[in-house]
C-alpha cells in the first residue's frame, strides 16, 4: 500500500471593487468592495494516474464543481501542491465554507513551494522559473489578466485557454514532486503507508536503503541511511549509542 497523492491547483476570481482617485496606493474598503474572490476552476491528477481532472463554474456549474473536488480531497492521503499551505488549500475551504459544505476528510499536505524555500537559493521562486531551470517544463503562456477578464465574460475561448493553462499546471507538479524527491521538506511520511514493517525511505517509499554512518546530536548517535532510489536522506529514530550526560553551555 502507498499514499494516495492527490496533485491539485485552482485559479481564482480577483476581488471587484470600486474607488476614486489615482490608481497608484489605493486603500480599498468594504464599503467599495462589490464582489469578493473565488475559486473559478480547479485541477487535479492522481500519482502515476495519466488523467488530469479539470471542473470550473463555465463548465460544471459551482456546486458541481466544488463537490467534484470535495469528493476529491476527501479520498487523498496527502494533497501535493505549490504554494497550497498559504493559498490553494485555504481558499478552497473558505469556498466550502460559503457554500454550506462540510470539511473534506483530513489529509496531509506537501507544498512544494516549501521546499524551494527551505532547501534552496533560487533567483526565483515561482512555479514557470522552477521548472524551467529544473529542465522539466514551463508554464503555458497567456495574454495575462485580459485571460481572467474574458472568463468572467463567458468567453468560450478564454475558458479553453483556463482550462488548458489550469490542467497544465496540474501537470508539471508530478514531475517536479520527483524531481525534488531527495530534498522534501515537511513531506509526509511514507513508512506511514507501507503494508509491512520494512524500513522505507520516508520520501519515495522505496525498501532500497543503504547505511551510511551516523547522525550525532548532543546526547545521541543515530544510524543514517540513504536511498538508493531516490537518494534521500534519513535517519533511524531510535539512538544506538548515547549519554545522558550534556554539557553546561
Amino acid at each position: 500500500m502507498s499514499a494516495k497523492i492527490l496533485y491539485l491547483d485552482i485559479e481564482t476570481a480577483p476581488n471587484l471593487a470600486l474607488f476614486f482617485g489615482s490608481l497608484w496606493r489605493q486603500n480599498i474598503s468594504l464599503a467599495q468592495l462589490r464582489e469578493s474572490s473565488r475559486v473559478i476552476c480547479v485541477g487535479w491528477k492522481w500519482r502515476g494516474k495519466g488523467r488530469i481532472h479539470f471542473a470550473s463554474e463555465y463548465h460544471d456549474g459551482r456546486e458541481a464543481m466544488l463537490a467534484r473536488v470535495h469528493e476529491a480531497l476527501s479520498e487523498a492521503d496527502v494533497v501535493a501542491t505549490y504554494n497550497g499551505k498559504s493559498f490553494d488549500v485555504p481558499v478552497l475551504s473558505w469556498d466550502f465554507a460559503r457554500a454550506g459544505m462540510l470539511p473534506p476528510a483530513p489529509f496531509q499536505q506537501l507544498d512544494l513551494l516549501q521546499t524551494m524555500k527551505r532547501r534552496f537559493r533560487a533567483t526565483s521562486n515561482k512555479l514557470d522559473h522552477v521548472v524551467k531551470e529544473l529542465g522539466i517544463g514551463s508554464k503555458v503562456e497567456h495574454e495575462g489578466f485580459e485571460l481572467w477578464v474574458r472568463c468572467l465574460m463567458n468567453d468560450d475561448a478564454a475558458w479553453s485557454r483556463m482550462r488548458r493553462y489550469c490542467k497544465h499546471d496540474v501537470a508539471l507538479l508530478e514531475p517536479l514532486h520527483d524531481r525534488l524527491m531527495p530534498w522534501l521538506y515537511g513531506a509526509p511520511n511514507a513508512r506511514l503507508y507501507a503494508e509491512d514493517d520494512t524500513d522505507v525511505c520516508p520520501s519515495c517509499g522505496s525498501s532500497d536503503l543503504r547505511r551510511e554512518g551516523h547522525r550525532y546530536t548532543a546526547l545521541g548517535r543515530y544510524q543514517r541511511y540513504q536511498c538508493r532510489t531516490c537518494g534521500a536522506w534519513s535517519t533511524a529514530s531510535r539512538r544506538d549509542a548515547g549519554t545522558d550526560i550534556r554539557g553546561i553551555p
